[in-house]
């Protein structure tokens, strides 16, 4: 409950002028409110559904949760613009979605012996060095590590309510930094890291390039969530699809043929013209008033 806490306060913080460099001397209220509740219950349970079915997903996980909560959560609220500037839906959202998508990440993880992201394959990775075999039978094979594991969960978040709640004073602190101080701190880590992957200048400048595209596309009023999700996703998808078609011999109707791959299609299909229909039912009914 401590972020959500945390949202009320930016969102008081943002809706404040010039709160980028005021100083924040009392937290008076943790709690959210009655309408914030009302506010919430609908982006929670939409969150925690969606992060719920993504955390099983090969790719998927808290991250894609999050992103992809927070545009779900933006394209159905009635009052949009109020996103980015503390729409308490915008956490509700996307917490919810990151913390179901970190749990449900173990079920495909532990009953398959399939990783749905990095830090799942790095945990099979130390479960077969310690002589466990991730599987069907894990359950009644390894009880003390499943119920260890169920645990666990229950105690991290326990611990994260103990260590949030007095420090949130802290946190919501370094969001009143000026921006004048974060922005080239902010270029200066980014810079430092990426020269250290490959010790390149050129992938500095390129990230530099990438960083005058990302500001034209900002003024361009795009959206950073699908971005970033064809960021993140956009390297599998082509690492699988090459997988595919090798296993396939080059013929590209398996990924029709087969039915659950016909069906994902499908249901992607479905997505995108939902997206789309809002739009093209809008631009009708312009067509139709100018012919009236």
């Amino acid at each position: 409950m401590g972020i959500f806490g945390l949202g009320e306060i930016v969102r008081n913080l943002e809706s404040t002028p010039g709160t980028q460099n005021a100083r924040v001397e009392k937290i008076t209220r943790l709690m959210p409110s009655k309408d914030d509740f009302r506010r919430m219950a609908a982006p929670i349970l939409r969150g925690t559904m969606l992060g719920s079915a993504l955390g099983i997903l090969p790719g998927g996980g808290a991250m894609l949760s999050s992103f992809a909560s927070y545009s779900l959560e933006k394209r159905v609220s009635k009052t949009p613009d109020q996103f980015g500037k503390g729409a308490i839906e915008g956490v509700a959202g996307p917490e919810s979605a990151n913390n179901a998508g970190a749990q449900t990440s173990y079920i495909p993880m532990l009953t398959l012996g399939i990783p749905s992201n990095p830090v799942m394959a790095l945990m099979i990775g130390a479960l077969i060095i310690q002589g466990i075999q991730p599987g069907p039978a894990i359950i009644s094979e390894q009880p003390e590590l499943f119920w260890g594991v169920i645990v666990s969960m229950w105690i991290g978040n326990l611990l994260l309510l103990i260590l949030n709640l007095p420090m949130v004073g802290i946190w919501v602190r370094l969001l009143t930094t000026p921006y004048w101080a974060l922005f080239p701190l902010v270029l200066v880590f980014s810079a430092m890291g990426v020269y250290s992957l490959q010790n390149s200048t050129f992938d500095v400048m390129l990230m530099a390039g990438f960083g005058v595209l990302g500001y034209i596309l900002i003024k361009l009023k795009c959206e950073p969530a699908p971005l970033l999700l064809g960021f993140v996703l956009g390297p599998m998808m082509e690492e699988y699809f090459r997988r595919a078609m090798l296993l396939s011999r080059g013929d590209a109707t398996v990924f029709i043929s087969r039915p659950i791959s016909a069906v994902i299609l499908a249901i992607a299909a479905i997505a995108l013209f939902s997206a789309f229909a809002p739009k093209l039912r809008r631009r009708r009914e312009e067509i139709f008033v100018e012919e009236d």
